[in-house]
């Protein structure tokens, strides 16, 4: 990227943090870096251009997660680096990074943060025609989990468990009332995670060793 390029995408990025992704606007990026709106378009060339740039530095804060393992690191701990990655990503850019979901992974430091993936699964032994797959459901475990996170679905919200679940008599929402013990304890996100990702990694380890 040239220098006005990388200015123009930090102003972009910085917008979002502070005042969200709906601020973010040619016009407002325009502003924060000095320039014209018209003048930005030789460097990005639409706002969609300017979020796919977004979405490359978001992913090129992963990069170092990779180049920070110790030489050797097996399989399982790289992708358990990479998910805990997204996790701290998602806490840094909790506006931002909402596009992770929204938009395609085009951009150069996205196609090197997916082979990282890629390499991870192959490595673990997945056939080659399901590893694009798989990569897609472990993408989007580690990107809905902490979106979910930072953007409030996990958050308790108005009602506790056992409001929510009075709001209607116990044979319309039998599930709910049978787990009510369960449903009603304090949750340790970080040990649900680590447990999501054992999960995650027997599910790898089955397709990489089904007939």
């Amino acid at each position: 990227m040239t220098d006005v390029r990388d200015k123009i995408l930090a102003a972009a990025l910085a917008i979002a943090d502070e005042r969200g992704l709906a601020a973010v606007s040619m016009r407002s990026v325009a502003e924060r870096v000095g320039l014209s709106a018209m003048a930005l378009y030789p460097h990005v060339s639409s706002k969609e251009a300017l979020l796919d740039g977004v979405v490359d530095l978001l992913l090129a804060e992963q990069l170092p997660v990779l180049a920070a393992l110790p030489a050797g690191a097996d399989h399982w701990t790289r992708l358990r680096a990479m998910a805990q990655g997204v996790r701290q990503l998602a806490r840094r850019h909790p506006s931002a990074f909402s596009l992770l979901l929204a938009r395609p992974s085009v951009t150069a430091d996205a196609v090197r943060v997916t082979d990282g993936v890629y390499q991870v699964l192959v490595d673990a032994g997945v056939p080659s025609a399901d590893v694009a797959r798989v990569e897609r459901l472990v993408s989007t475990f580690a990107l809905g989990f902490a979106a979910s996170e930072v953007n409030g679905r996990f958050s308790k919200g108005t009602l506790s468990s056992r409001g929510r679940r009075a709001q209607l008599p116990e044979d319309a929402i039998p599930a709910h009332y049978r787990l009510a013990e369960h449903l009603d304890q304090p949750i340790d996100w970080d040990a649900e995670f680590e447990a999501d990702l054992d999960d995650l990694q027997a599910l790898v380890e089955a397709i990489a060793t089904r007939p």
